[in-house]
């Protein structure tokens, strides 16, 4: 292939720039998320899930299944592990999402650090933990307004309700689309909180969440 520089007379040319000037888009990582709930959280990320997956298939997978009723959020990072050791080499990073619910704040803080401490030890593989205090209808609630008040969880239906001018319930099927225009409002709103929780560990950042950072890391394929 010549390496001559481009003539002046065809740095014009039509063929020339549409070559020169064309964005290359690099697919992103493989991604697994792993959900302690089961009826919310898993219908909320498969619209994530199906966002990425159409354009990059296979790129985002979503576990649920023997997790929830009965674990808490270590032996959710325990399950996660499971999947890496029998699938090695496949995923590069790995989605923990859980809620504070009535976990020992022990629980909740200790899956945060042993996902920055599994991560610093081995980077080939990146545990992250998207947990929210008290739980992900706060992220919900965040794409409309910016609450920094704790609120019981029960609290934040009828918010959720009036904001999407229909009723909120845990299993609806069509929160990511609804959500989605909102985005970046959300992930604007969530860093601030987070700035304002520096130091804190999850347990103490009330109201707080952490959702935000997988809707940062893949932004530039879904806005």
């Amino acid at each position: 292939m010549s390496m001559k520089p481009r003539k002046k007379s065809d740095s014009k040319k039509k063929w020339m720039t549409d070559r020169y000037d064309r964005r290359i888009i690099i697919a992103p990582e493989y991604h697994l998320i792993v959900t302690e709930g089961t009826k919310t959280e898993p219908q909320y990320f498969k619209g994530l899930e199906n966002d990425i997956n159409q354009k990059y298939r296979g790129r985002i997978t979503i576990k649920t299944e023997g997790v929830g009723q009965g674990a808490n959020t270590l032996t959710l990072l325990e399950y996660a592990q499971k999947i890496v050791e029998k699938e090695p080499g496949k995923y590069k990073h790995i989605w923990l999402v859980y809620d504070k619910d009535d976990f020992p704040k022990d629980d909740f803080d200790n899956t945060y650090y042993k996902c920055n401490s599994l991560s610093k030890n081995d980077d080939s593989v990146i545990y992250h933990a998207l947990w929210s205090n008290e739980c992900i209808e706060y992220w919900f609630l965040l794409h409309f307004m910016a609450l920094d008040s704790a609120l019981h969880r029960n609290e934040y239906y009828p918010k959720l309700t009036e904001c999407l001018e229909s009723k909120y319930e845990k299993n609806r099927n069509d929160i990511y689309q609804i959500l989605k225009p909102h985005l970046k409002k959300a992930i604007n709103n969530a860093k601030r909180i987070a700035n304002n929780n520096i130091g804190l560990p999850p347990s103490q950042c009330t109201p707080g969440t952490a959702v935000y950072e997988i809707f940062e890391k893949l932004k530039n394929y879904l806005l």
